[in-house]
């Protein structure tokens, strides 16, 4: 436990960010002329407020293409959250971001409750998330823990990309990939930090810092947070930073290095009724950190490349000391990444990417019959990004995995985007295969069990596969006033596994299978809209039919209609304010209450936040929010009440 204390004591969390503050602020201070600062945007948090003005209806997106491309040239479907807008509106987990851009994530209740993303109807083990331009999931390193319980932090920018992505990154990408990565730092030199306090005796603090001088820049980020939730053994904290710094060699070579821990500690008590209902001690602890050192080159008008190398540490422990006998379960997962692509722009009206990727990984499990392996995949790719005429944009490419223990997986995408009224409709369709490679657990894991029968693991499993296809469009209001997307996807899924199949006469009688199929098919719409000149409106609706085509019953825990909205205005003189909604809306779940795990009807619900922020000067600004509003009673996963409403008030000094 000792190597927890510096989330465990809410004060020390905020002596360690005023700490990291004297240490940068020397360097912050050895700023650059003025007016030598590039036009890019701040890290979030840095800035005293966020113009409705600053509304970006048309980003740069690098995960759809691995290259930097215009939203309005793209046909993948894609949606961007940058740093000021998790700022601005108050936004403290990565669920509730991802929450924001219609990624419906479901969590267990309470703040730093294991999450799941289900995008498009997908497992949770089918959408892949990528930190700082590596995989930092799989089916043996899972993100539950990372994505409910993590910060997004001030150096962060958040790409969601829908549909499958395998041939831009491979396995696990099959309902979509999100890219969590810190900025470049840039312009003068400044720091933040905030302080915040609140219900269920939450405590958070921040420290963000960035800036450039002369050929380096940095960006750094320090979050750390504690807080009770409302259940007895239901305490979390953690400790989450990132930093990037980036050094110019030439004009033609910029190098740099980024790294990113997550430490937590978890009170998990589990569901509030049925057999092991209310745990009074069982706790999980999670410390993740991931590295990379990378290099760009642009050695010509017509050449560019990166080149990553990148290591994830990530240790998962599990303890429950009662009820007799205890368990005590450790998951470790070791991974090391050589990532290269080179892109050449010098053929007319194409520019054709192409690289490769070698992945080591070592896992261990002390639990389910202590399996390990240390299986190498290494990778090639090509895409080719073409305009035939103005205003018709193509991509096609295609990809080969090989794998130690599967053989080879080959995977491809094409999209096609037309603007067919110049800055104001655009229509656009992609279609992309996908594939997730099985688990150790899956593959070699034993589970004992007198009563029922042993569990034991399937070596002879395949990959699961999934096709799918999209079609919609983005329209841009007049004046720049907003952007209106509608989309419908179709996804396939087929080799699913099923990871507790009864085999009779087998030596475990238990085991996992390739015997899945199911299929995934609805709407999606949003909008980014400025209403006034003041006032910002943003939202999402997802309707989803995603079937078990096997069983023929409909999938756990996807709501056929999840919406999001968000309105924020500026009044003017330092102040702001916003509302935010969440609506989900049937779905089917495992009745927590049943000992043989019969389905029940999902909850329906509606959340409502509020939250405001007041700049008192250029340095200070007070921030004050609340969560469910109208204290709503509901569970997101059954058995797993959700928190009622929460006040919380902090301040922000900038320096």
């Amino acid at each position: 436990m000792n190597s927890y204390s510096c989330v465990r004591n809410s004060g020390r969390v905020f002596s360690a960010c005023a700490l990291a503050a004297t240490f940068f602020y020397p360097f912050a201070q050895a700023q650059i002329a003025p007016g030598d600062e590039p036009e890019r945007l701040q890290a979030g948090g840095l800035r005293p407020d966020v113009s409705a003005e600053t509304l970006t209806l048309d980003p740069v997106v690098v995960s759809a293409t691995r290259t930097p491309a215009r939203a309005s040239q793209l046909g993948s479907a894609v949606e961007v959250i940058t740093a000021e807008e998790t700022s601005r509106r108050q936004v403290t987990t990565l669920s509730q971001a991802l929450e924001s851009a219609g990624a419906t994530p479901v969590h267990t209740g309470a703040v730093g409750g294991t999450t799941s993303l289900f995008m498009r109807g997908a497992n949770s083990t089918q959408t892949l998330i990528l930190v700082d331009g590596i995989r930092a999931s799989d089916s043996n390193a899972l993100y539950a823990n990372f994505i409910g319980a993590g910060a997004p932090l001030g150096t962060d920018r958040i790409e969601v990309v829908r549909g499958p992505q395998s041939t831009m990154y491979g396995s696990d990408a099959i309902g979509g990939a999100v890219s969590i990565a810190a900025q470049r730092g840039s312009g003068a030199p400044s720091a933040a930090v905030f302080a915040e306090a609140g219900s269920f005796g939450s405590v958070r603090t921040n420290l963000s810092s960035q800036g450039e001088k002369g050929a380096t820049a940095f960006n750094v980020s320090i979050s750390g947070r504690t807080t009770q939730n409302d259940r007895e053994n239901n305490d979390f904290e953690s400790l989450t930073g990132a930093v990037r710094v980036d050094h110019r060699l030439s004009e033609a070579v910029n190098v740099g290095g980024t790294m990113r821990v997550f430490r937590g500690v978890f009170g998990s008590p589990g569901a509030n009724v049925g057999f092991g209902a209310n745990d009074p001690d069982r706790e999980e602890r999670e410390t993740n950190a991931l590295a990379t050192v990378f290099a760009e080159f642009t050695p010509g008008d017509d050449w560019s490349g990166r080149v990553t190398l990148g290591g994830q540490n990530r240790d998962f422990v599990s303890e429950n000391p009662t009820p007799l006998p205890a368990s005590n379960a450790r998951v470790m997962t070791r991974r090391a990444v050589l990532d290269a692509q080179a892109t050449y722009a010098g053929w007319e009206d194409h520019r054709v990417t192409f690289g490769g990727t070698g992945e080591w990984q070592h896992f261990q499990s002390t639990g389910f019959g202590s399996p390990s392996g240390r299986p190498l995949d290494y990778a090639v790719f090509v895409q080719d990004e073409w305009t035939p005429v103005e205003r018709v944009f193509f991509t096609a490419g295609l990809r080969r995995d090989e794998f130690d223990d599967f053989g080879g997986q080959t995977t491809g995408r094409a999209t096609a985007a037309w603007q067919a009224v110049p800055e104001r409709l655009k229509l656009r369709a992609s279609y992309g295969t996908g594939f997730r490679t099985p688990s150790f657990l899956e593959l070699n894991g034993f589970a004992p069990d007198p009563f029922f029968g042993d569990y034991v693991g399937n070596p002879n499993l395949q990959p699961e596969k999934a096709r799918g296809w999209d079609a919609g469009l983005d329209y841009t209001l007049p004046n720049q006033r907003g952007v209106l997307s509608a989309t419908y996807f179709r996804n396939d899924y087929k080799n699913l596994i099923d990871g507790f199949v009864f085999v009779p006469g087998a030596p475990g009688f238990f085991t996992s299978q390739n015997v899945g199929e199911a299929e995934s098919q609805g709407v999606e719409l949003a909008a980014k809209l400025r209403l006034t000149d003041t006032l910002v409106a943003s939202g999402t609706y997802t309707y989803l039919d995603a079937k078990d085509a096997t069983a023929g019953t409909r999938l756990l825990r996807r709501p056929r209609h999840a919406a999001t909205l968000d309105l924020w205005n500026d009044f003017g003189r330092g102040f702001s304010a916003g509302v935010g909604a969440t609506f989900a809306a049937d779905s089917v779940d495992i009745d927590s209450a049943s000992p043989f795990g019969a389905r029940t009807a999902g909850e329906d619900y509606v959340v409502v936040r509020l939250y405001g922020a007041w700049a008192v000067n250029d340095r200070l600004t007070l921030k004050a929010r609340v969560e469910n509003l109208f204290d709503e009673e509901y569970a997101v996963v059954n058995g797993f009440p959700a928190l009622g409403i929460g006040a919380y008030a902090g301040a922000e000094w900038r320096f």
